[in-house]
């Protein structure tokens, strides 16, 4: 298996060799924030921080402010660090240049690390001179792992904790919770500080666990699904209640709806469950929890309620009528056809 940048990233932390140029960037920042930490620990001694240690972020970065970091020298250290936060060089003017040729010669006593958090980092090749340089980067792209990996990485930490969990239990909480690893990291700890059993199960995740929006609509949809229509008003109205934006819980239902109807299309084309997570780019345990909701209902009634989601969102965008009672009158339309079969 050829090596990744985040493979690389790890043998240079194990190794005590860091690189001199990394971009961090990318969706899980539970995974960014562990090893930019690790980096620091590796390059910064807490007694010197304040000499070796430089951050920047796009309102305090300028080119003497990174050149002056470049160039001095570690304090009673080996190395210094120079971090910089959400700064699109690519958007930059004649300043690029100037970082561009800062970062084609950083000084082998120097880690250069760039973070993209809340701005996108896309290497932007127009800029010849810069895209060079950030082409020598070691870019480690932090995506959110694998159901199977964080299944792992769940029975880790709750281990740690003297508790145990099932793998059906611990897919039930990756959906409760989205998948965040910063989220599964506190919903851990409540978990085992809460639960009195060596065991986690799916009752004690529904008691403790605050699931995302997309697992309540789930519930809502699921609900649908299995014709228990007053139940789905009632998660509809705790939504409303919590003021969750009505224009984003239906974007939500009418998502699932056409899931739905992509696997009961699926399911009589005689495919199966890896063709809906590749066509809906979805992992194995939402894609069986759609197929499952799937096989409970017709086609007629599957089109039927993504065409009833359409007319709502339109309702939605151009009547007068209240978002909530929009989203109701869906509700109390996807049991009048689910009645038609």
């Amino acid at each position: 298996m050829a090596q990744t940048n985040l493979d690389r990233l790890k043998a240079d932390l194990k190794q005590n060799s860091p690189a001199r140029f990394y971009v961090f960037y990318g969706e899980e920042a539970y995974l960014r924030s562990y090893y930019l930490d690790s980096l620091h620990k590796l390059l910064v001694d807490d007694f010197a921080e304040a000499f070796n240690y430089h951050r920047f972020n796009a309102d305090t970065i300028s080119p003497q402010s990174v050149l002056d970091s470049l160039e001095a020298l570690p304090m009673m250290a080996q190395r210094s660090m120079l971090q910089i936060d959400d700064v699109d060089f690519f958007r930059m003017g004649e300043d690029a240049n100037a970082y561009a040729k800062f970062f084609s010669d950083i000084p082998d006593y120097c880690t250069v690390v760039l973070v993209y958090e809340t701005v996108e980092y896309k290497l932007d090749r127009r800029k010849k001179a810069l895209a060079e340089v950030f082409e020598q980067a070691v870019e480690v792209e932090f995506t959110q792992p694998t159901d199977r990996e964080l299944i792992s990485w769940i029975g880790r930490h709750l281990k740690k904790q003297g508790k145990q969990i099932s793998v059906d239990d611990a897919q039930y909480l990756i959906h409760r919770t989205g998948g965040s690893m910063t989220a599964l990291l506190s919903e851990i700890g409540k978990l085992a500080a809460y639960v009195e059993d060596e065991c986690v199960r799916a009752e004690h995740i529904d008691l403790l666990v605050e699931p995302v929006l997309e697992a309540e609509i789930w519930d809502l949809t699921g609900a649908i699904s299995t014709g228990r229509y007053e139940t789905a008003l009632q998660i509809l109205r705790t939504l409303l209640e919590k003021q969750e934006e009505p224009v984003v819980i239906l974007g939500a239902i009418g998502s699932q709806m056409r899931r739905i109807l992509a696997a009961k299309r699926l399911i009589d084309a005689g495919k199966r469950q890896a063709d809906l997570m590749k066509l809906c780019g979805m992992s194995s345990y939402p894609a069986q929890k759609t197929i499952d909701a799937a096989k409970r209902l017709s086609e007629r009634f599957c089109a039927a309620a993504v065409k009833l989601c359409l007319e709502a969102d339109v309702k939605l965008k151009t009547s007068y009528d209240s978002p909530s009672r929009v989203l109701e009158l869906l509700v109390l339309e996807l049991a009048g056809e689910s009645r038609n079969g």
